[in-house]
């Protein structure tokens, strides 16, 4: 049987994400982002192609890396201003019925009973089709913001995260047994107080006593994207993620981190196969190559170079502003910056190219790090086939260069192409159904696989349990 995609929509609450640039192109509405029915067209637009969910990606701070300046990235919207993604769930859940929302929040600057209740609520609301995006955060505006003198070490914010998830495991999945709801009007009593307990968490970085504020919503545990690459992202990623988000040109480039992170899973007891790997890509699609070459040459004609540098400085921590324009950046006395271009020199489809600033910013602009597919609706689904058998991937995240215009060209174009294939659904697996099921493709079934180290907190109806477990134990 052919494996049949997971398509997600990428993009920000903000003018751009990475379509720099593109926020003053006339056909792009994303200069409404901060209008609901900006919102409202995407999310319709995304259940008619039967996307499997909009996923919206988040910043702790400003990008102020580049020039060493808050202001190249204002001025470009860099991903800047920027809201918060998770009270978009609500009201999108009201005019959709089964599209999924993967909404990033932080484990570095938030607390665990804090998101772990906002997360519990927009589940509830939502009928379960709310996924978290875990992420360490990495800039260093994010930290000060959030009451820091210096950003926290690398590997120090994964062990933090590990431990915040411990918490989140025992507040959804074991503070509250799943039939402690009783509304009974004859006993008066709404809530059994002997199946809801405290968890009584004290560790190394948090001490959460509990119980959990929220009743069981209706996949507990959101489901769980992740996006670190780094070897402590890679082992967090393996012990805890449902789908792993990755950023690379080319699926020969993701084969080895794919490769591992799936061993490693097995090595924590989980079935490899789990695990949903979704690289992002952009795709440029028209019915046509050459129709679609001349869209793209016309989406690149706004980027904005200055804003992609701005990116780049976010997220690799270094400033290309100190560099002349002409300067072959593989060759410059940084060790950090001439070992990251030369890899990703390497890894494109340019390598021969001179990489200056210039190089590196039209790389940036239009789609990120992804791989960029321009082409009829065949040569685009011939490549995401390519990345299916090369990459061992599951699905993709889309990048858009306009919003909606690219997902309407995906969801008319595209779409159809890989439904002939049989590489994407018809329907829903589970029409209304929740994000989980939906992304396994197994009705009934909406909460963490029993496999998955969070499923040893679970309290289920017929597990047995002490009378008194509800009560603080003793210290």
């Amino acid at each position: 049987m052919k494996k049949k995609l997971i398509l997600n929509a990428l993009t920000a609450n903000a003018p751009t994400n990475v379509n720099q640039g593109l926020w003053r192109h006339p056909g792009h509405k994303g200069k409404n982002f901060n209008d609901i029915e900006y919102w409202v067209e995407l999310a319709q637009v995304l259940e008619r192609g039967k996307f499997h969910a909009l996923f919206i990606v988040d910043i702790g701070g400003v990008y102020d890396v580049y020039k060493g300046s808050k202001d190249p990235g204002i001025k470009a919207g860099t991903q800047y201003p920027i809201n918060d993604p998770l009270y978009l769930v609500p009201a999108l859940t009201m005019v959709t019925k089964s599209l999924g929302f993967a909404i990033t929040a932080s484990t570095t600057y938030d607390v665990p009973f804090a998101l772990a209740r906002r997360y519990s609520t927009v589940d509830h609301i939502s009928k379960g089709r709310v996924g978290w995006n875990i992420v360490t955060s990495f800039l260093e505006s994010g930290a000060k913001n959030h009451g820091n003198d210096l950003q926290t070490p690398h590997d120090e914010r994964y062990a933090i995260a590990n431990e915040f998830m411990d918490v989140c495991y025992k507040l959804w999945e074991s503070s509250w047994r799943e039939d402690a709801i009783k509304a009974d009007i004859e006993s008066n009593t709404f809530a059994e107080p002997t199946l809801v307990r405290y968890i009584d968490h004290n560790e190394k970085y948090f001490n959460v006593p509990g119980p959990h504020i929220c009743s069981p919503s209706v996949q507990r545990t959101p489901f769980l994207y992740q996006a670190g690459m780094s070897k402590a992202g890679r082992d967090f990623a393996a012990k805890h993620a449902e789908a792993i988000f990755l950023q690379a040109p080319s699926p020969e480039y993701v084969r080895s981190s794919v490769d591992d992170i799936r061993k490693t899973a097995a090595n924590y007891g989980r079935d490899p196969q789990s695990l949903k790997f979704i690289p992002s890509m952009f795709v440029c699609v028209a019915e046509t190559d050459e129709e679609a070459k001349a869209k793209y040459d016309e989406y690149f004609s706004y980027i904005d170079r200055e804003g992609a540098l701005v990116l780049f400085g976010g997220w690799f921590g270094m400033d290309l502003g100190i560099y002349d324009d002409d300067e072959d950046l593989r060759k410059v006395d940084n060790v950090a910056i001439s070992k990251a271009i030369s890899q990703w020199a390497d890894s494109s489809k340019t390598p021969d190219a001179l990489w200056n600033k210039a190089r590196v910013a039209e790389e940036l602009a239009l789609g990120g790090r992804s791989d960029i597919v321009i082409g009829s609706p065949t040569t685009v689904a011939d490549r995401m086939e390519e990345w299916i058998e090369v990459g061992d991937i599951d699905g993709f995240n889309m990048q858009s260069a306009i919003v909606p215009g690219t997902y309407i060209d995906i969801v008319d174009l595209l779409i159809p192409e890989l439904q002939k294939r049989g590489r994407f659904w018809n329907d829903y697996a589970v029409p209304g159904g929740s994000l989980r099921e939906n992304m396994y493709a197994t009705p009934g079934d909406s909460h963490l696989r029993s496999h998955h180290p969070g499923s040893k907190f679970s309290w289920n109806k017929d597990d047995p349990f002490p009378l008194e477990s509800h009560k603080r134990a003793k210290r």
